[in-house]
């Protein structure tokens, strides 16, 4: 089956063609601009038989890959407030790609979905019943499609069933996050509710004291656009540093810039804890993985990450990230299932 993978993060835009019989790329594009990506794909490929779209929340009602229809469309509509800076964009490419290929069906896989084992103790925040039910507040986590990635193909490089592996998988780019993947179940995970909790990333804080932002907010400094701006735009390594390019970091860390130096160390600092919670929460850990641009490419931040941690007596394996792939094999297990089911 040829299928062609959308797949709109935070800071790019990566499409491929992907034959899911063979698991491989028959074509990359790297654009800026969705129509480009769609020109290019219509111009140097065959027709698809599908086209995969990576929405990043699918909140409690998307659990599994789903077609998308009009309804689908909607229904994710009202899911854009708590990822801003990846479901609008997303569902802006949905529909020009169902306007561009409207013979073929369309399907969306979600972030979200491979967090759906969270135990409650994991996914759950200390706030009355209510509140948590009337507005949906629990962790969904995210980067779930990677994190998958990074399950299986560790099992496949260390040639160990999944069910006697505790993985803690680190997707490092300019969003992050960790999983606790324990016997092929995610069981904990840095991101929360919304893409905003957890590691320092390229332009969002992370983990932060509540009080901050009541602080903010009574100081009459800042309204409710102006704190997402803050946290969800300018803060993280761009706030510490000025900018979100962790080769940029660095470079001028290793030329002496006290930011820059102070910078890497919160960075590494907060994913080596995590590291650690999570080997405590599944008792130990058997491999410690990287993926994403920043896990795969820097072996400083890698080995800063893992400084002091060698007691744990984990593998690291370095994953290199391919969730279009993944998505593809995703949503043709989806079309495989429905045309059986139909048969």
């Amino acid at each position: 089956m040829l299928i062609f993978a959308l797949n709109c993060g935070s800071s790019s835009l990566k499409c491929a063609a992907i034959d899911t019989d063979r698991r491989s790329h028959v074509l990359d594009v790297r654009v800026e601009e969705v129509e480009q990506a769609l020109q290019r794909l219509r111009e140097e490929s065959a027709p698809p038989d599908a086209m995969v779209h990576r929405i990043v929340h699918g909140g409690e009602r998307f659990l599994h890959a789903t077609r998308i229809d009009d309804g689908v469309l909607s229904e994710l509509e009202q899911l854009s407030h708590l990822a801003p800076l990846h479901n609008p964009p997303a569902l802006a490419a949905v529909r020009q790609a169902r306007s561009a290929f409207a013979q073929a069906p369309h399907v969306a896989v979600f972030d979200t979905a491979f967090h759906a084992t969270l135990p409650a103790q994991a996914r759950e925040y200390a706030l009355p019943r209510d509140l948590r039910e009337r507005f949906g507040i629990r962790r969904y986590g995210f980067h779930g499609i990677s994190h998958a990635h990074v399950m299986y193909a560790v099992a496949t490089q260390l040639s160990l069933p999944l069910e006697k592996l505790r993985i803690v998988s680190c997707h490092l780019g300019n969003g992050a996050s960790v999983a606790a993947i324990e016997h092929g179940r995610c069981v904990d995970t840095s991101m929360g509710m919304t893409p905003l909790e957890g590691l320092v990333m390229g332009t969002r804080a992370g983990d932060l004291d509540p009080g901050i932002v009541l602080e903010l907010v009574r100081s009459g400094s800042f309204d409710g656009e102006e704190l997402d701006a803050l946290f969800n735009r300018q803060s993280g390594m761009a706030g510490l540093t000025g900018t979100n390019d962790m080769r940029e970091i660095e470079r001028r860390a290793a030329a002496g810039d006290d930011d820059c130096r102070r910078a890497l160390a919160l960075y590494a600092y907060r994913v080596g804890k995590y590291i650690g919670a999570y080997a405590a929460v599944m008792g130990g850990v058997d491999a410690i993985a990287f993926t994403g641009g920043v896990g795969e490419n820097s072996a400083t931040v890698r080995q800063a990450c893992l400084e002091r941690l060698e007691f744990l007596g984990a593998a690291t394996v370095v994953v290199k990230a391919d969730e279009e792939l993944a998505m593809a094999l995703e949503a043709a297990a989806l079309l495989n299932s429905d045309a059986t089911s139909s048969s």
